[in-house]
């Protein structure tokens, strides 16, 4: 009896579970950006290396889909754009977003590398 109520309400907790999954081809965050199932339509990469990445700023179109991608030339080093709820490392390394949003977000380190972490910043310019 106890084996059958246990199943019973298991089976329940997954079925809610399913259910709460929505959709996974769009999705939006609190910052505007959406995660999309589509082809990108540009492709921005970063590259880090010991204090410092491959460009003072980059420059992102408004409303096209873009894949971000994070290349590790020296180092061990990561990005996060907190303004774009985006979060890149060596094994996490690459995400498709359309900016939603115009402005300029911070790019910064995401893993502690060394005496000059904290000058290790760049910045992702969204225009029109």
């Amino acid at each position: 009896m106890k084996k059958s109520i246990a199943l019973a309400v298991t089976c329940a907790l997954l079925l809610v579970l399913a259910a709460c999954g929505g959709n996974q081809n769009e999705a939006q965050n609190d910052s505007g950006i959406m995660e999309t199932g589509v082809a990108p339509e540009a492709e921005l990469v970063i590259k880090g290396s010991n204090f410092k990445f491959d460009q003072e700023e980059y420059h992102l179109k408004k409303g096209v889909p873009v894949q971000i991608s994070y290349e590790n030339e020296e180092g061990n080093h990561g990005i996060m754009i907190p303004g774009l709820g985006l979060q890149l490392d060596r094994n996490n390394n690459s995400k498709v977003i359309v900016p939603e949003e115009t402005g300029e977000f911070e790019v910064s380190c995401s893993i502690m590398c060394g005496s000059g972490h904290s000058q290790m910043i760049s910045k992702i310019i969204v225009e029109e």
